[in-house]
């Protein structure tokens, strides 16, 4: 999972760029898609049978998560291809109910077959993405999506190599030199309530080990309500952001999921962490379902959707990175009792930020964008 987080940060952003500036008949997202999915659906069925090698399963896994992470923000980009600004909102809060029910899936597949029939487990959700390619080929020509016409449209107003769109790099200049810092300071707000996301799921075990006196199974099990959670929150997460502004909703469910830390170190109980975990996740919802709307709908081209979706990877996947890290850092001088407000601090640092960039846009752009 470290090397497949590591490739995302540095492909991601170039693929969805390469994605961005590529024109074919059938758009510049499916030709990526049909050739990738099912690369990534072939090498993930070979993985079990790698496993007697450690080297060629290293190389497996390796292959397959480059491929992966080749079309998951070419696979997103289509989100504000085809959605107007203001509806992107409920449209990623599908995207987010959808990737979430695939972990349970994952886990049934888990429980039933894993353990007699590993094959069978790896074929299954290979059957099932080539499905989606399937569906998404024979369904989906993005060449037709106003974003896509509109990136087209504007290419044609230009000359010269530049004509497709800015490069990577020249992204990452354009977004440091802008004197309105809301993209950076929103792919900053992305980093930190990353790390504390992250801390909250990869530390829980072991804090309901030292903490609640838990075995580490009964500790593992302590997010599994929170999913669902996640899930009954989103699409409610998303309509509320049309309806009051996604900066403030983001706002309100950050300080929510602080909030929970708090509440899950003063209730030090199973229980307790349990309903705080629940809540956080809930309020979290507000933030995963949104911020990528909001960096999308600040892109000052159609051009730059899918390398917009890279940067949020690097951001999402930067935090996820070093969040655990610099919270087990914080314990070590606070204490396992601690871990969830240690977390909550975390979180605090990203509300700071958030509230920084609402008071930005509040002075430059309409509110449909926030």
């Amino acid at each position: 999972m470290g090397m497949d987080n590591l490739l995302g940060i540095f492909i991601q952003p170039w693929i969805g760029n390469r994605s961005d500036r590529t024109r074919t008949s059938w758009g510049r997202r499916m030709p990526y898609l049909v050739v990738g999915m099912p690369l990534a659906a072939a090498l993930f069925v070979v993985i079990p049978h790698a496993a007697a090698s450690l080297p060629f399963l290293i190389a497996t896994m390796f292959a397959y998560a480059l491929v992966a992470n080749t079309f998951k923000p070419i696979a997103e980009a289509l989100v504000p291809d085809f959605i107007a600004p203001e509806r992107r909102s409920r449209a990623n809060a599908a995207v987010k109910i959808a990737s979430s029910l695939t972990a349970i899936v994952a886990a049934v597949i888990s429980i039933f077959l894993v353990d007699d029939h590993p094959s069978l487990a790896f074929a299954i959700p290979a059957i099932i993405m080539l499905f989606s390619v399937g569906v998404l080929a024979a369904t989906v020509r993005d060449n037709r999506s106003p974003a896509y016409r509109a990136a087209v449209a504007e290419g044609r107003e230009e000359q010269g190599a530049e004509s497709r769109g800015p490069r990577v790099r020249d992204t990452w200049v354009e977004i440091l030199k802008d004197t309105d810092r809301s993209r950076l300071l929103l792919l900053v707000a992305i980093f930190l309530f990353g790390g504390a996301w992250a801390a909250s799921r990869s530390l829980i075990t072991l804090y309901g080990m030292e903490t609640l006196d838990m075995s580490r199974g009964a500790a593992g099990g302590l997010t599994l309500p929170s999913g669902i959670a996640f899930i009954l929150a989103a699409y409610p997460a998303a309509v509320l952001a049309e309806r009051y502004g996604r900066l403030r909703v983001m706002t309100v469910g950050m300080s929510v999921f602080a909030a929970a830390m708090v509440l899950g170190t003063l209730v030090r109980t199973s229980t307790g962490a349990t309903v705080a975990l629940c809540i956080a996740a809930a309020g979290a919802t507000c933030f995963l379902v949104n911020a990528v709307v909001v960096l999308w709908n600040l892109a000052p081209s159609a051009r730059v959707f899918g390398t917009y979706a890279g940067m949020y990877t690097v951001g999402w996947a930067g935090g996820g990175f070093l969040g655990p890290a610099a919270v087990g850092a914080m314990v070590d001088v606070t204490g396992w009792p601690l871990m969830l407000l240690d977390i909550a601090l975390v979180a605090s640092l990203s509300i700071i930020v958030v509230v920084r960039i609402s008071a930005l846009q509040r002075r430059t752009i309409p509110v449909t964008t926030q």
